[in-house]
């Protein structure tokens, strides 16, 4: 465990917030060595885009990815530096990795979970906060984030986890980001 709040352990290590199982901070971790076995419980973020027609967006994660690579998963995801609100990071990244601001980002509660990933070695366990919101406008992906993007029908989704391999934790914060989804009527049919 390390202490910084600037999101840097050392030059080129990036440090998570470890937490408790009610969300409280309780340190840090160098992002790698947090998701080494059996995993240290960290603040994660997930997000949901739609467009104006209820489709979802989809990326699959880039094949340079070292956790998860070339897994289809929701538009966005990651960790928020110590001391970043999640919403901030949440916002952060999808421009980073989609080259696209969300046109709505609303709060969908929180979700945590426990993943080992057998083909890396490694776990996610996180506290993930979960964003649900509307996109307007081409994304334009960083091609070290994100090998492709698209848009699916709750049927197309279902094909395409039929025949496609989907991160261990995309039905988890789905799931749980589903009434959000419903309340704010961003996509009713989900």
């Amino acid at each position: 465990m390390t202490n910084g709040t600037d999101g840097i352990a050392q030059e080129g290590q990036i440090l998570l917030e470890l937490v408790d199982s009610q969300g409280r901070t309780v340190g840090t971790s160098e992002k790698l060595a947090a998701h080494q076995m059996p995993g240290q419980l960290h603040r994660a973020f997930s997000v949901f885009l739609f467009d104006s027609e209820g489709r979802m967006l989809l990326q699959r994660r880039a094949l340079r990815k070292y956790h998860s690579p070339g897994v289809w998963s929701n538009a966005c995801c990651g960790h928020p530096y110590p001391g970043e609100a999640p919403f901030h990071a949440a916002t952060r990244r999808t421009i980073e990795e989609l080259g696209i601001a969300p046109a709505l980002l609303a709060a969908a509660g929180t979700v945590t979970y426990h993943h080992p990933d057998p083909a890396s070695g490694l776990v996610e366990h996180e506290f993930n906060h979960l964003f649900v919101g509307r996109v307007e406008g081409a994304t334009r992906p960083d091609p070290d984030e994100v090998a492709e993007v698209s848009f699916v029908t709750p049927g197309e989704l279902a094909e395409r986890q039929a025949s496609a391999t989907f991160s261990a934790w995309f039905n988890d914060v789905l799931d749980a980001a589903r009434p959000t989804i419903r309340r704010l009527d961003l996509a009713p049919i989900w």
